[in-house]
This record gives structure tokens, sequence and C-alpha cells, in this order.
């Protein structure tokens, strides 16, 4: 399956929907106006009709959102252990059918979890700590393979690729960026976690292989970088990650193991970098 063998789930939903507010303030009127509010709707993942998952989201790109999720959830080794995809609308919710290869249903029973996702909340349903860090091997070191203008080049472009932030204001976005610092592709949802899955997801329908660590690109983020958004990252072979918030502590720690440069406040020509310096190209680094 690659990108282009479905149209783009935006078809189905643009990720936004109108309500009547009304806006006032003290010693202002009341008045009543169109708004356009951000969606936010519970989608159940179904593997080979095994009920695997539930998550609030915005129901766009769902088609990248489910295969960067079985990707950086370890259920699926690549866009081509899956078969087919079928976005269904219920009542409830919408409901998400992947066929996925008979070799990948035992990674599923193992890493399968019974998720009452809570929007931005990655580890909703882990039942012990020995499921909190996935085993990754470290991706290979890339001295001197980024540049700084590149990375506030593509956090500047971020901000003004956000379509559905501007519209709503309730939304965060993922964005990749390829060695020169332009943003090739945007992703965007309520819950953080689920904006990274739709970028790695797209990233991964547009190759038929794991996309290599060896790629100058690198992700930029509207968040805050957690742990596991570098674990998804480093599962994805992005080497650097680049947050306009701050990262925490065990994200930090996670990107020193496993060779992804981690850099946050990005914000303006300005960054922080916490984990792997060296990457910075020489004239960056000094």
């Amino acid at each position: 399956m690659t990108a282009s063998d479905q149209p783009d789930t935006a078809t189905v939903s643009a990720g936004h929907k109108p309500y009547t507010v009304w806006r006032t303030g003290a010693d202002k009127p009341i008045l009543a106006e169109n708004d356009e509010i951000a969606q936010e709707v519970p989608v159940a993942l179904e593997f080979n009709g095994i009920s695997h998952a539930t998550l609030l989201l915005t129901p766009a790109n769902l088609e990248d959102f489910a295969v960067g999720f079985a990707y950086t959830e370890g259920i699926i080794r690549a866009a081509r252990d899956i078969y087919d995809l079928d976005i269904i609308e219920r009542t409830q919710g919408l409901v998400v059918q992947v066929t996925i290869a008979s070799a990948c249903l035992n990674e599923l029973k193992l890493r399968r979890r019974n998720l009452a996702g809570r929007t931005g909340c990655g580890l909703c349903g882990i039942e012990s700590l020995d499921e909190v860090q996935r085993q990754l091997d470290p991706l290979a070191p890339q001295p001197g393979r980024y540049s700084a203008q590149a990375i506030a080049s593509a956090v500047e472009q971020l901000r003004t690729m956000q379509m559905l932030h501007q519209t709503t204001g309730a939304t965060h976005a993922a964005g990749w960026a390829n060695s020169s610092g332009n943003i090739e592709y945007v992703r965007e949802d309520v819950g953080r976690h689920n904006a990274l899955d739709k970028l790695i997801g797209h990233r991964l329908r547009l190759s038929p292989q794991r996309p290599s660590a060896d790629d100058a690109g690198f992700a930029v983020i509207s968040s805050r970088a957690s742990f596991e958004m570098v674990q998804k990252a480093a599962s994805a072979g992005i080497s650097a990650l680049v947050a306009v918030s701050a990262p925490t502590s065990y994200a930090i720690d996670m990107a020193g193991q496993l060779n992804v440069m981690l850099a946050g406040f990005a914000r303006g020509s300005l960054f922080t970098v916490y984990s792997h310096h060296e990457f910075l190209d020489s004239g960056s680094a000094s």
C-alpha cells in the first residue's frame, strides 16, 4: 500500500466543523458568531479483526495515522505489511480496519493493549514498567549532518503551514523537513503523538521500506518533546527531532541512547540542543 493507493482522508473529514459561539467580555455585548472547531472523535483500530486500541484524535489523514501507529508500536515492519485498510463510520465514532501480514500477528499479540486513549496521552493502557520502553537499536551517528540555518528555516515554515491550527487554534503539528530546511509535508492532530504518527505513517507510505537514517531530513514538532516522541522518531529512522517547546528528562536520556539529536525551544533563529550536538555542522556547533 502506498500513499497514492486511496484518496486522502481529508476528503472524509477536514478535521474541523462549524459551531455557533458567543463572544463577549467585560463591558462588551454578547455577539453570536460562527466558528470552526477542531474535531476530536473516538477512533478504534482493528487489526485482522482484532480490536486493539481506541484513541481520541482528529479524523483527517487516518490512513497515515494507522500506518504510523502500527509501525511505531512495533506491530508492522514496513508499510508493505499492511494489505488493506478501510475506514468505517459508526454512530459513536470511526473504526479503522487494517489487514496485516500474518507474520505480524505475533507482534500484535505481544504489543496488544487496551487503550482508553485520552488526547495527548502516550501511555494509556500500559500495564507494567516493562512495556514502557521498546527495545530499539541506536541509529547510526550523524556528525555534522544538520545545519542550524536549516533548522531555523523549518521551524518558521511549520508555523505558517499549520492550516488546521490557524483555523481552530487547537491542534499540534509535525512536519518533515529536508536537508535544506524546506518542509515537505505536515500532519496535524489534537494529540501531539497522533500528529507524529501521522507524519511517520505518511513517510512510510511514500517508501516501501523503512526510511533510512541516512536521509539528512529531520522532524519538527509544535509541542514539547516527550520520551515517546523520541522513541517514535528513532523507530522510524529519524535522527533529529526539533521541538518548539521543552523536552523532558526521559526524552533527553532516550535521545542520547538512541543517537537522536534532540532540540527544543526552537523559536525564531534560536534553539537549544539537548543531545548529540555533534550532529550539527561545524559552523553551527562553533
